[in-house]
C-alpha cells in the first residue's frame, strides 16, 4: 500500500473530493468520464472491465456512452499539494502520472512514423513519432496492446526492411522488439527471406550497439516463433549470424545494459543451435570457449539454464564435443553445477557431461577425478527430473570402471544438501 494512504490510520482525514467514490482511497490518477463524475483512473478502468454495471456511472448510474477517461489535471495539483502540505504527517506527494495513449495518437504517430519516402514528412520527424510510441509502449501493457492493435508489427517490418535511413532503421527496431513475435506468418515473412535475414546478420555488427542488441532479439524472436525447420535449416547458413551473436556474449559492457545484452545473446544462441544442421557454425565460430567462459563468470538462473542447454546441444556434435573437452572448465564447471542450480540446470549439465564421457576416456577420467560419482548418485536419489535421473544413470553405468576409491574422498566440495545459487 503506498505511504501517502497510511496517515488514515493515524487519523487525518483525507478530504472527500480527493478519495475515489469506487475504492475510497486517495486518487493518485484522477480522470473523469462522460458524466462529469471523477475516478481514479485504476479504479475505473477495473470497473469498465470487470462488467460491473459497465454501461452506466458507478455514481450517478446515468449510462456511459463513452468511455474516455479525460485527466483531470485541476485536482491532480491539488491532491499534489495537499499531499505536500502534509509531509509532516507521513503522506508522500503522489507523482504525476504519465498519460496512457489513446487511439488518436497511436495512428497519428504509425501514419508519420510510415509516410512514404518524397512527402513533407522528413525523416527526423518519422524518427520522433518513432521514438514516441516506443516511449509510448515502454510505459504499459495497456499501451502495448493498444499499439499492436493498430497493425504496429507489420508497418515497423516494413519501415525495417524497406527504409535506408539508419536512424529509422534503429528505431522501428527497438520498437519492434518490444512486441512478442506471436504470429508465425510474420516470424517466416521475415526468417524466408534471405535478403532479410542477411540484413539483420548486417545489423549485428552495426556501429550502434543497442542496434545490435535489438537485431540479436528480432533475430532470437522470429527463429523461435517459426515451427518450419526445413525454412530455419535453409536460410540460417551464414557463419556471420554466429559471430555476431557470439560477439554480444564476448562484450556486453559496451553496452548501457550488459545484463541485457547477456540475456538476449544466450537466449538468440540458444534459439539458432536448436536448428540440427547450423551447429558447426556455432561450434567453428566460437560459441563452446565463450559459453563456458560465461557459465564460470556466473549468470542469473534462467540464462545458466539456457547456456546449459546449448552446451547439451553442441555436444551432440563431434566438433562441438571436442571444443568443449578441450576447455579446461568444462568438466569441473559442469559437475560442479549438477544439484547446485535448478533441476533443468541439473539434467543439461548431465546431458552435457553424458556425451563427452562417451566420447572419450579421458574425459570421464576428468569427471571422476572432479566428484561426479557422488554427485551422481545423490542426484539419482534426489527429486530432479525422470530425464535427468535417466542421464545420471547412464553416466554412472558408463563409469563404473573408472571408480578409483579417491573419486569419493574427493567429493566433498561438491557435495549438496540444498539447490543453491550458482
Amino acid at each position: 500500500m503506498p505511504r501517502s494512504l497510511e496517515p488514515l490510520d493515524l487519523g487525518l482525514q483525507i478530504p472527500y473530493h480527493f478519495r475515489c467514490p469506487i475504492s475510497l482511497e486517495l486518487m493518485r490518477d484522477p480522470v473523469t468520464v462522460c458524466t462529469g463524475q471523477t475516478y481514479d483512473r485504476t479504479s475505473i478502468e477495473s470497473w469498465v472491465s470487470t462488467g460491473n454495471n459497465n454501461t452506466t456511472c458507478p455514481v450517478t448510474r446515468a449510462p456511459l456512452s463513452d468511455h474516455t477517461l479525460i485527466p483531470n489535471h485541476t485536482l491532480r495539483r491539488l491532491i499534489q499539494e495537499w499531499c505536500v502540505a502534509n509531509r509532516s504527517n507521513g503522506v508522500e506527494r503522489i507523482p504525476t502520472p504519465k498519460q496512457p495513449a489513446d487511439p488518436t495518437s497511436v495512428r497519428a504517430l504509425l501514419s508519420q512514423a510510415s509516410a512514404a519516402c518524397g512527402t513533407h514528412v522528413s525523416v527526423r520527424s518519422r524518427a520522433a513519432a518513432l521514438r514516441r510510441l516506443r516511449a509510448f509502449a515502454r510505459d504499459s501493457e495497456k499501451n502495448r496492446v493498444l499499439i499492436a492493435a493498430h497493425n504496429a508489427k507489420e508497418i515497423l517490418i516494413r519501415i525495417l526492411f524497406s527504409d535506408v535511413a539508419p536512424e529509422l532503421v534503429s528505431e522501428s527496431l527497438a520498437l519492434l522488439v518490444i512486441f512478442p513475435m506471436t504470429e508465425p506468418d510474420q516470424c517466416v515473412s521475415i526468417i524466408s527471406d534471405p535478403g532479410r535475414v542477411g540484413f539483420l546478420t548486417r545489423l549485428l555488427f552495426d556501429s550502434s550497439i543497442e542496434t545490435r542488441v535489438n537485431a540479436a532479439a528480432l533475430i532470437e524472436m522470429v527463429v523461435t516463433g517459426t515451427k518450419a525447420a526445413d525454412i530455419k535449416g535453409t536460410v540460417l547458413t551464414s557463419e556471420c549470424i554466429f559471430e555476431g551473436v557470439i560477439d554480444l556474449l564476448r562484450n556486453p559492457t559496451v553496452t548501457s545494459s550488459p545484463r541485457r545484452a547477456l540475456k538476449i545473446g544466450v537466449k538468440a544462441l540458444f534459439a539458432l543451435c536448436l536448428v540440427k544442421n547450423t551447429r558447426h557454425l556455432a561450434v567453428s565460430s566460437g560459441a563452446p570457449e565463450i559459453l563456458i567462459d560465461r557459465l564460470a563468470a556466473g549468470l542469473d538462473r534462467c540464462d545458466t539454464e539456457r547456456a546449459l542447454a546449448t552446451v547439451e546441444l553442441l555436444c551432440r556434435t563431434p566438433e562441438g564435443c571436442a571444443a568443449f573437452g578441450e576447455h579446461a572448465l568444462t568438466v569441473p564447471l559442469l559437475v560442479k553445477t549438477i544439484l547446485r542450480v535448478s533441476d533443468r540446470a541439473t539434467e543439461y549439465a548431465a546431458g552435457a557431461l553424458l556425451a563427452l564421457c562417451t566420447a572419450e576416456e579421458r574425459w570421464r577420467e576428468e569427471a571422476v577425478a572432479a566428484g561426479v560419482v557422488v554427485q551422481l548418485l545423490l542426484m539419482v536419489q534426489s527429486e530432479c527430473t525422470e530425464r535427468a535421473k535417466r542421464k545420471g544413470q547412464k553416466l554412472l553405468k558408463l563409469l563404473r570402471d573408472s571408480w578409483p576409491d579417491y573419486s569419493f574422498a574427493n567429493s566433498d566440495d561438491f557435495g549438496c544438501s540444498e539447490v543453491v545459487p550458482f
